[in-house]
C-alpha cells in the first residue's frame, strides 16, 4: 500500500469516526468509482454505525431503477452534474440518511453505451438534508483503474470533511 492511499484510509477513517460522534448516517451511489466509496468508508471499524448501505449503479439502468430520472439522463446525460446530483439526492433519500453521495464519470476510455463520455470528466455530488452540492473534476491520467477511483475518493473525502 502506497503512503498516498494509507494517507485516503486515514481520511475515511476520520470521517467515520466523526459521523459516530455527531451521529449522523451516510449512504453511497457509484458509478465510475465502483464502490470504492463505501468499501473506504466500510473499511473503519465502527462504521455500521453509519453507513445504512450503498449502490453500484454502473449502467444508466441501475440508475433509473434506484430512482434516478431517465427525463435528466436523457436531457443532461449520464454524466453531469444533473444526474450526480440526482444520485445523491435518490440514495439518501432512499436510506433515509443525513448524507448521500453520488458520483458518475468516465475514467480512461470512451464509453461506448454512453455518447456524452469524455474520459477523465467526473461529476459528484453531497446531498444533506438542507442542501445538495455539487462538483466536477478533471480527473488526470492514472496508472491504473484503482488509482483512478482512489483520485475521486481522495477528492470527494475533501468534500465531506465537515
Amino acid at each position: 500500500m502506497t503512503d498516498w492511499e494509507k494517507e485516503i484510509r486515514a481520511k475515511y477513517s476520520d470521517l467515520v469516526k466523526h459521523l459516530i460522534e455527531s451521529d449522523m448516517s451516510i449512504t453511497t451511489m457509484e458509478s465510475c468509482t465502483g464502490g470504492q466509496i463505501a468499501s473506504l468508508i466500510t473499511d473503519t471499524e465502527g462504521s455500521s454505525a453509519i453507513i445504512k448501505g450503498a449502490f453500484v449503479t454502473y449502467s444508466n439502468e441501475a440508475k433509473i431503477r434506484i430512482g434516478v430520472s431517465k427525463e435528466t439522463i436523457r436531457e443532461y446525460g449520464v454524466y453531469s452534474k444533473e444526474t450526480a446530483v440526482e444520485m445523491a439526492r435518490v440514495c439518501r433519500e432512499y436510506y433515509d440518511a443525513d448524507i448521500g453521495v453520488g458520483v458518475t464519470g468516465s475514467f480512461g476510455n470512451t464509453d461506448p453505451n454512453n455518447e456524452d463520455s469524455v474520459p477523465g470528466e467526473v461529476y459528484f455530488a453531497i446531498a444533506t438534508r438542507n442542501e445538495i452540492k455539487s462538483f466536477y473534476f478533471k480527473v488526470p491520467e492514472q496508472p491504473s483503474r484503482l488509482y483512478y477511483k482512489l483520485y475521486m475518493a481522495d477528492k470527494i473525502v475533501d468534500e465531506l470533511r465537515i
